[in-house]
C-alpha cells in the first residue's frame, strides 16, 4: 500500500469562531497526540484529508502526518461531525509506534449465499458488525470476511468462526454471535396464522362429529322406545 502523507499547518487559534472560520474555508481543525508527546493543534486541509481516510483501509489506514517537516505515524482515534450534515468539524489523530500493536476496531463483512435459509423463508442477521483487534501498524486488516454459506435455519457464527490474518489477535468473548439464521418475522406471522386455521378446522371437524353421534344415538334411543312400545302393544 502506498505510504498516506498528510500535511497539517501549527499556529491555529483555538476556539469555536476561528474553527468555523477554518471550516468555511474548507479546512479541518484537528489535534495530534500521543506517545507521551505534547498534544499538537493543527489545520489539515479538507480534501487532502478525505483522500487519506477514503482508501480502502477507511480510518484504519496509517497516516504519516507531516508537521513543520517532521513526519508523525498516526491513526485517526476519533472524528467529530455535525448532527445534521454530517460534515466533518474536528478530527484526533494519535501517534503510533512502527514496532507496537495498537487496538483498532476492523470491520466484519459477510460473503456467500445462505442458500439453506433463503430456501426456507429465512434471513442471516447480522449481530455483530466490527471487531475490535490488537495488529502491528503495518498488519492491520482492511476487513474481515466471514463465510455465511453453509448455515441452515437455527445456526450461528460467533467470533470463534472468525479467521484473523497472521499476527492479529483479539480479547472479544469467542462465543459473541456474529450472524444467526433465522426465520423473518412475516414468516412466523404467516405460520402462526395457518396454525390458527388449522386448529379452527380441527374443532369444526371435532364439533361436527359430536353432534353426529348425539343424533345417531338420539335415534338409537328413539328405535328403542318404538320397539318397546311394539312389544307392548303385543
Amino acid at each position: 500500500m502506498d505510504e498516506i502523507v498528510l500535511t497539517a499547518a501549527t499556529g491555529r487559534t483555538t476556539g469555536t469562531r476561528p474553527s468555523r472560520r477554518l471550516r468555511r474555508e474548507g479546512s479541518i481543525p484537528a489535534v495530534v497526540y500521543g506517545l507521551d508527546q505534547d498534544p499538537v493543534s493543527v489545520t489539515v486541509e479538507w480534501p487532502d484529508l478525505r483522500r487519506a481516510i477514503t482508501t480502502d483501509a477507511g480510518l484504519n489506514a496509517v497516516i504519516q502526518i507531516d508537521i513543520d517537516g517532521d513526519r508523525h505515524m498516526s491513526l485517526v482515534r476519533d472524528v467529530q461531525r455535525h448532527p445534521v450534515r454530517r460534515d466533518v468539524l474536528h478530527v484526533d489523530f494519535i501517534r503510533i509506534d512502527p514496532d507496537q500493536e495498537v487496538v483498532v476496531d476492523v470491520p466484519i463483512v459477510l460473503v456467500g449465499e445462505a442458500d439453506e435459509v433463503t430456501n426456507n423463508d429465512g434471513m442471516v442477521d447480522q449481530n455483530l458488525f466490527a471487531l475490535t483487534v490488537s495488529a502491528a501498524p503495518d498488519n492491520i486488516p482492511t476487513e474481515i470476511e466471514l463465510d455465511v454459506s453453509a448455515l441452515t435455519i437455527g445456526d450461528s457464527l460467533r467470533v470463534a468462526d472468525l479467521v484473523l490474518p497472521a499476527g492479529v489477535t483479539t480479547e472479544v468473548d469467542p462465543e459473541d454471535a456474529v450472524a444467526v439464521a433465522m426465520i423473518t418475522r412475516s414468516t412466523l406471522e404467516q405460520l402462526a396464522a395457518e396454525e390458527a386455521v388449522a386448529e379452527e378446522a380441527a374443532a369444526a371437524e371435532g364439533g361436527e362429529g359430536e353432534d353426529g353421534e348425539a343424533t345417531e344415538a338420539s335415534g338409537d334411543d328413539a328405535a328403542g322406545d318404538d320397539g318397546e312400545a311394539g312389544a307392548s302393544d303385543g
